[in-house]
């Protein structure tokens, strides 16, 4: 096979492979629009989407607080692992001896293979207790899903973020340097800011990870479909309500669960669109 045949055939397989991918996600929006926009259209746009009450028995599908639930949870992970994991990135790329340089790269990229069953067990049995100890309540709560959530983002946002601090210029290090910078003022001031776009990139890749994730948020969350009125109380999200419910669901409720689904895949759809828009804003 001479050379310009296997670069044919090389790129004949890339093709497919590439064909593949784009119709597998147009299968799955295929399916979740074509039975998921009719549930939404018997219930009501608006009962669905803001309606406070899920009820299958009574006929009532209201997704409101899962809605909130899934918001306030990701919010929460925002807040307790986006600083963590800047701050880890930078002490990695910029302050980490060589030698512990060695050992915390791994257990960066070990933190991000442990199941999320793992982390909920964890959770569970730790986590949950010490809530309870602290608060009074149950301990399965917002804030027990957003700090689990936030270690669970972790590797993500250190992993890219470490990658996009050293992907700056050495250049613009040593520049801060020859105008009278600190270590430490070089690496925050000029260092960082160049690196913003890459850093960005990783939370919203976080952020991704943490309103898709199920099974953890499940064993910590309370899964209590009602409008959470503080951080200590039980919440669902939309994918806990997926999970729980599709397993006896059946002709309206089967249906609005897909409903969920679709706009669960509309707000992954938008976080993944932000990152697009992000990626295209640093070219």
């Amino acid at each position: 096979m001479n050379h310009w045949l296997r670069e044919k055939v090389m790129a004949a397989i890339f093709l497919i492979a590439a064909c593949a991918a784009i119709f597998s996600v147009l299968l799955i929006c295929l399916f979740l629009f074509a039975n998921g926009f009719p549930a939404i259209g018997k219930i009501g746009v608006f009962k669905f989407l803001a309606g406070t009450q899920w009820k299958p028995t009574n006929n009532l599908y209201g997704i409101g607080p899962m809605i909130l639930g899934s918001l306030y949870v990701t919010a929460g992970a925002i807040i307790t692992g986006v600083p963590i994991g800047i701050l880890t990135a930078v002490f990695m790329a910029r302050f980490c001896p060589r030698r512990l340089h060695t050992v915390l790269s791994p257990a960066v990229n070990l933190l991000a293979g442990i199941p999320s069953v793992v982390y909920g067990f964890f959770g569970l049995v730790v986590l949950v207790p010490f809530i309870r100890y602290l608060t009074g309540g149950s301990g399965k709560s917002i804030l027990s899903a957003s700090i689990l959530l936030g270690m669970m983002i972790l590797p993500t946002i250190i992993s890219v973020s470490e990658a996009a601090i050293r992907a700056v210029p050495e250049t613009y290090y040593e520049g801060a340097l020859a105008l009278g910078a600190s270590h430490e003022e070089a690496v925050f001031f000029a260092l960082l800011p160049a690196a913003k776009q890459g850093i960005m990139a990783a939370v919203i890749l976080g952020i991704g990870r943490s309103i898709g994730e199920t099974m953890a948020v499940i064993m910590v969350a309370g899964n209590q479909a009602v409008v959470p009125k503080s951080l200590f109380k039980g919440v669902r999200t939309m994918t806990a309500n997926i999970v729980l419910e599709m397993g006896y669901a059946a002709d309206l409720h089967r249906e609005a669960l897909i409903g969920t689904a679709v706009v669960l895949f509309v707000f992954i759809l938008i976080i993944n669109v932000l990152f697009s828009l992000n990626k295209g804003g640093k070219k």
